[in-house]
């Protein structure tokens, strides 16, 4: 999932995700980006798992998802944390 490091006032997030069968395509979309479902778009590794580091403010709790490219969306196997959502799923949560 995620793995954090503080700057100042603003706490460096990596984001992971494992590899995803047959996904060409995936994006970062939560609370932070106003579930823009293209805004973060992420980095797939060598070893085909999606990576993307954002700067976010500490101390803050967090909703979000991973959306593919097809728009198929899933949660982070390693969130801190699930909390019901509108559409009858859940969202990851991360506390930074």
């Amino acid at each position: 999932m995620t793995t954090n490091q503080a700057l100042n006032e603003v706490t460096q997030l990596t984001f992971v995700m494992p590899a995803i069968q047959g996904c060409d395509a995936l994006y970062l979309v939560g609370d932070f980006n106003g579930w823009d479902s293209t805004a973060h778009p992420m980095q797939r590794n060598d070893d085909g798992s999606w990576s993307l580091t954002l700067e976010l403010e500490p101390g803050a709790v967090y909703q979000y998802r991973y959306c593919t490219g097809d728009g198929v969306w899933h949660n982070d196997p390693a969130a801190d944390g699930y909390v019901a959502n509108p559409f009858g799923s859940e969202n990851s949560v991360v506390r930074t």
